[in-house]
């Protein structure tokens, strides 16, 4: 594709599908790139017709059938939003009910084929003669934001100073951004929100395209300017050729200028409001949407503005008796829209301005035969000053004057040669209808690949929803199972914490006669509660804090305990056993006393509690041992003692029993 040429200021591309499908992996186009006298031909892939297109910046990209460049809806507004600003998408072939475009190019003279680079040129030239339809999905609004950057996470200085200069930075660049729109002259609303130091963001609604905003997308540093087109809730078609009917026309001058155009219906077809448009752009809007026959305005006298655009038109003047008033306006534009003040005053003009002069354009109208142009009519009975009857006789004499400038005999046909032109006319018809049905056949075709797409899409939107629901389902069950693991572990954690802070108090009772722990407690020793003389209260001591040779036992409760279990705290080989409440059983108390373990009364000592642990003084301790020992020895004494007594019993039971078997024998 050679670079832009420029005979006419207007470069256009028509396109047609060469291969492919959109819908496929690679289609290919048919391009023609037409300014007027020159063309270039090539077929591109659908990447290079988007750079082409971004590089050369065509004021139209013209097409036979929009949905040959995006596969559906979301695509085409994709497509459309990928765009330069300057740049249109225009369906030659019409709007929601298109036409095939052999029809469209045989009404307009333009050279036809079916080869899709034949097609692509037809679209171009029907295209730069202002045939079809744009298509849009963007309104003329363009939404500008400025926004922060950068996160407002630490960055290397203290937080609070980080984020106050992006908020800064971005309340700057918003004042930078709205005077240039002032500049500009452009209406526009802003909505920014406050924060610490400045703004977190800011919101322009400009009455305008991006090509006609000063501001474009930036990203540098602290800020960042999105500019975007606001879109439209579905698809829409302007021609772009509008038809130039007669029609009412209402300006409000000012510093803002507004126009309406309302039909001979009065019926509003478009209105506009401008700061920046003079008066020749105000005339060359209004060209653009018909031929006024009168223009109006809402105040008395008509502003000089005014009247210029009317004398430019040559139409009749239209100005109330005195100013409207601001509620015959708001009640007279009640069923219009309108954005501002000026608007509805312009609209309000030409609205009145057809209340007065309907009753005058029905009798017209009644008047008005079916095939003649009942705009051109009542233009020359209002502006023109003619009667009804005068402007019919003038348009009559014209189209008669046409007529005979046209007119000629035609000889006489043969039979033959009537047959011929009938049979060719019927085959002609045939044809006309095939080619109907196949285009029929074609649109439908596409139609149905259309919505198989559209269905396929759903389709897949549709598992992909199922596949995340299923994973947010699983993912959740797998939160929930860590978190149950979690409280868990936490329990756990806090259970051993437990055990070892017992365990640190415990290393320190036992840890060099508390000497390194603190000056206070120098001459204590530990003391290893047991709750009672059983085997479980054993075990669950030994289990909690450990039971060793040598430890201070001491038993709250002493009672009940038997051989079998004083034999288990044997095994321990305690230092000495302190009883509390209750008495040692004597079985337990013999079993003790023969394995050589202090038993002393837990009232000779002083005990203070410390958590399941508790220490007393290692001297009354020592005293309890001591006391032990002194009685021990007594008891081993008194044992000795009836061991004794028992051996001289016995010694003498038996001399008794041999004096008395002697004494019993015969000599």
């Amino acid at each position: 594709m050679n670079a832009r040429t420029s005979a006419l200021d207007t470069l256009v591309f028509g396109v047609d599908i060469q291969s492919g499908d959109v819908r496929g992996d690679a289609p290919s186009y048919a391009l023609v790139a037409f300014d007027g006298e020159n063309i270039d031909r090539d077929v591109v892939s659908h990447r290079k017709l988007r750079r082409l297109v971004e590089r050369e910046e065509p004021n139209f990209v013209a097409t036979d059938n929009m949905y040959e460049l995006a596969a559906d809806k979301d695509a085409l507004v994709h497509f459309l939003r990928e765009l330069p600003d300057g740049t249109r998408l225009v369906q030659v072939t019409g709007a929601e009910r298109p036409e095939p475009l052999s029809r469209v190019a045989s009404r307009h003279g333009v050279p036809y084929g079916k080869d899709p680079m034949k097609e692509a040129e037809a679209a171009a030239r029907l295209a730069a003669g202002n045939v079809g339809y744009e298509v849009s999905a963007f309104t003329d609004t363009t939404e500008v934001k400025v926004s922060r950057g950068r996160s407002t996470g630490k960055g290397g200085w203290s937080e609070d100073r980080y984020t106050r200069r992006i908020h800064g930075s971005v309340k700057t660049k918003t004042r930078e951004i709205e005077s240039e729109l002032d500049g500009a002259g452009l209406d526009y609303e802003r909505d920014a929100t406050e924060k610490y130091g400045g703004f977190s963001n800011a919101v322009f609604e400009v009455e305008g395209r991006p090509e006609d905003i000063p501001v474009s997308n930036e990203r540098s540093g602290d800020v960042r300017v999105e500019v975007e087109r606001v879109r439209r809730d579905g698809i829409e078609f302007e021609p772009l050729a509008k038809r130039r009917d007669h029609v009412l026309v209402g300006i409000d001058p000012g510093t803002t200028t507004a126009v309406a155009v309302a039909d001979l219906d009065g019926n509003v077809l478009d209105v506009l409001s401008t700061r920046t448009a003079d008066t020749a752009e105000v005339i060359e809007w209004i060209i653009e949407r018909g031929r006024p026959v009168v223009v109006a305005a809402d105040v008395e006298p008509m502003p000089e503005t005014v009247e210029k655009i009317r004398r430019s038109f040559d139409a009749e003047g239209w100005i109330p008796n005195s100013d409207l008033p601001v509620d015959d306006k708001l009640h007279r534009t009640r069923d219009h829209d309108y954005d501002n003040d000026h608007q509805r005053d312009a609209m309000a003009a030409a609205l009145c301005a057809y209340d007065d002069h309907e009753d005058q354009f029905k009798r017209i109208a009644e008047k008005v035969p079916p095939r003649m142009d009942r705009g051109e009519v009542t233009a020359r009975v209002v502006a023109g000053e003619d009667s009804v009857e005068t402007a019919l006789a003038a348009l009559s004499d014209d189209d008669e004057g046409d007529e005979e400038e046209t007119e000629h005999t035609p000889r006489e046909l043969t039979a033959e040669e009537k047959r011929i032109k009938q049979l060719e006319s019927q085959v002609e018809r045939l044809e006309e209808h095939v080619e109907d049905l196949e285009d029929t056949i074609e649109s439908k075709e596409g139609r149905i690949g259309q919505l198989k797409g559209d269905l396929e899409a759903a389709r897949s939107e549709e598992r992909k929803e199922v596949r995340e629901r299923r994973e947010v389902s699983r993912l959740e069950r797998e939160n929930s199972r860590l978190e149950r693991e979690l409280d868990q572990r936490d329990e756990r954690i806090e259970e051993l914490e437990g055990k070892l802070a017992r365990l640190k108090e415990l290393w320190k009772l036992d840890h060099s006669n508390f000497a390194d722990v603190s000056e206070k407690k120098a001459g204590l020793t530990p003391v290893k509660p047991v709750s009672k003389f059983t085997k479980d209260a054993i075990a669950q001591a030994h289990e909690s804090f450990g039971l060793a040779t040598d430890d201070v036992v001491y038993l709250r409760d002493a009672s009940g305990a038997g051989r079998s279990t004083a034999e288990r705290l044997a095994e321990v080989d305690p230092k000495v056993v302190l009883t509390g409440d209750g008495g040692l059983s004597d079985a337990a108390d013999r079993v003790l006393f023969e394995n050589e373990i202090p038993v002393g009364p837990a009232d000779d000592v002083t005990i203070q509690e410390v958590d399941e642990l508790a220490v007393t003084r290692e001297r009354e301790v020592e005293a309890v041992i001591e006391d032990w020992e002194d009685r021990a020895e007594e008891r081993r004494k008194e044992r000795k003692a009836e061991q004794l007594d028992q051996l001289i019993s016995e010694h003498r039971a038996e001399r008794e029993y041999g004096s008395s078997e002697a004494s019993g024998q015969s000599p």
